[in-house]
């Protein structure tokens, strides 16, 4: 059995990595993960949001200022300085801005309002999908989609898991790539169903329930 599914969407082909869909990897965020930072930090909570997020376009930038706006202090560590300073690093808006070593909406380790992203809590909280609240390049991960135009005019959507590589030359000194490390594979869930939220919103519904259909089928 090959370890690639593709399926056909119109103009698009999407190309899936079996292997990694039928996997048991999952975000252990705050239970080993060391960072991407040069050396293991654990002890910092950072995860891979040592870097500031990369907005996709001036849609989202609006979004993610709109969404911040909302955030109280009570969920959001770094409030004042959003309030003071907006929370994108400079006027472009294309990258939000680091606080203290890290991306401004994290909540560090012992804040009372809970550690970890302030988006992807106030969504929790409100019983919404932080797909819908966080910056795509933040909700995708650890989903990686490449793409390719063809020669017949359409396009192929390579789907697999981020790799060192795709990092660049960061990623060659990065301490921790959680995808290549065997501690982030033991989720009691395979990935197809514990990232459906973010495949649905990657791929479409009708895409997703093929591809669950074809996996089913291993």
């Amino acid at each position: 059995m090959s370890d690639e599914i593709e399926i056909a969407d119109g103009p698009t082909r999407w190309r899936f990595d079996r292997r990694f869909l039928t996997s048991n990897w999952t975000c252990i965020w705050g239970r080993g993960c060391q960072g991407i930072l040069d050396q293991p930090a654990e002890h910092l909570g950072q995860g891979c949001c040592s870097v500031g997020a990369e907005m996709a376009d001036e849609d989202e930038a609006m979004m993610t200022a709109a969404l911040a706006a909302t955030l109280s202090p009570e969920r959001f560590e770094h409030h004042l300085d959003a309030s003071r300073g907006g929370v994108f690093s400079d006027d472009t808006r294309t990258n939000t801005r680091l606080v203290d070593g890290a991306c401004i909406f994290l909540n560090r380790p012992g804040f009372t309002g809970g550690a970890g992203c302030a988006l992807h809590l106030a969504a929790i909280d409100l019983g919404e999908s932080p797909t819908e609240w966080k910056p795509s390049v933040c909700w995708q991960l650890p989903i990686k989609v490449d793409w390719e135009p063809d020669d017949d005019g359409r396009e192929t959507a390579t789907v697999h898991a981020w790799r060192r590589a795709d990092w660049g030359a960061e990623g060659e000194t990065m301490a921790w790539c959680c995808t290549e490390e065997p501690e982030a594979y033991v989720g009691e869930r395979s990935v197809i169903e514990s990232l459906a939220d973010e495949l649905v919103a990657i791929v479409g519904p009708a895409v997703f329930v093929e591809l669950r259909r074809r996996v089913a089928e291993t």
